[in-house]
């Protein structure tokens, strides 16, 4: 399998995309309300297999651990779950505004971070939530891997969380990045995280004070800009993400650009062909050689910079262990 597109596609722009851990089940949350759960098959074929609606936008869409739910976060200010194997979806959490992520963080334990300036943690044995966390800004991204997950909302605030006592952040930071937070991606062991934001950069974070000395940042997804009258035009990192096998990791961003980047060795290893719109999530499947990738518009300029007749795509790309494996150092 070299390149597929995943048949029938959103119809409006792509918010979020995330394989099972246990299946090549793919779920694809979108802002025409709907989220949508395909079967990628070994040629690289798709199967639509279900498909559940939010009452407005669905911004977040994450698995359970164990392969069997699916949660999302929606514009309607509720939380669903879908099960598979029933077909059936419930509401399982709600906000004051808009809920920006959802992530599982243990066993029937729900986050959800909203637009209202909380992260609430849901048992989904129970219909109040079991903690109600106060955010100092509105919560942009969130991700959570093993006991950690960190948070970051407007204003470039970076809040650090242990699950083992996730009511209070064991650290709270400003983001090493000058503009507004984009997206943060939990590293594979937990040891830190990397963060991207709208001017083009990565900040590479670990979280114990002993690696501060590993902490780096760089500049990607960007054109122009080598000479000092050629200014560089600039595009959002919309998306990182960390391949399960080999521990390196993707950014896709803004200018429609993929590339895998090895962390420990601080390089490129692949830059793939960009696609003419911005790709705004992506995603590996648990065996870290499928990759995903929503093509369409990622809102980085606002509503006016919406287009008539952009399309709304979600593509998989096969990946090579040579693109993707640790450079030997």
């Amino acid at each position: 399998m070299n390149v597929g597109t995943v048949t029938p596609g959103p119809t409006d722009a792509i918010s979020g995309l995330a394989f099972s851990p246990q299946a090549d089940l793919l779920a694809a949350s979108s802002w025409d309300n709907n989220v949508r759960i395909y079967e990628i098959q070994a040629n690289g074929t798709s199967v639509a297999k279900s498909m559940y609606s939010h009452d407005a936008p669905a911004l977040s869409v994450a698995w359970s651990r164990d392969g069997t739910k699916i949660a999302s976060g929606g514009a309607d200010k509720q939380a669903k779950m879908f099960d598979i194997t029933t077909g059936q979806s419930q509401v399982v959490a709600q906000h004051d505004a808009p809920i920006k992520e959802v992530r599982w963080v243990d066993g029937p334990i729900l986050a959800t971070g909203s637009w209202d300036k909380t992260i609430k943690y849901w048992d989904l044995r129970q219909q109040a939530p079991v903690t109600t966390v106060a955010l100092p800004e509105r919560l942009y991204t969130m991700d959570a891997v093993g006991m950690l997950m960190v948070a970051g909302t407007a204003e470039r605030h970076i809040l650090i969380y242990n699950l083992n006592n996730p009511s209070q952040p064991f650290k709270t930071m400003q983001s090493p990045l000058k503009w507004q937070t984009r997206t943060i991606s939990c590293f594979p062991n937990a040891s830190g995280f990397a963060v991207g934001s709208i001017e083009g950069r990565v900040a590479i974070q670990y979280v114990e004070d002993k690696d501060q000395g590993g902490n780096f940042s760089f500049r990607c997804h960007r054109e122009g800009g080598t000479t000092h009258r050629d200014k560089a035009t600039i595009y959002p990192v919309n998306s990182i993400q960390w391949n399960p096998v080999f521990g390196t990791f993707s950014t896709a961003g803004g200018d429609g650009g993929i590339v895998f980047w090895d962390k420990d060795a601080k390089q490129k290893l692949k830059v793939f062909d960009k696609v003419n719109q911005p790709i705004a999530a992506s995603c590996f499947n648990s065996k870290g050689n499928i990759f995903a990738y929503g093509v369409g518009y990622d809102w980085h300029k606002g509503h006016s910079g919406a287009q008539q007749g952009t399309q709304n795509k979600i593509m998989l790309k096969s990946v090579n262990e040579a693109d993707i494996k640790p450079r030997k150092r």
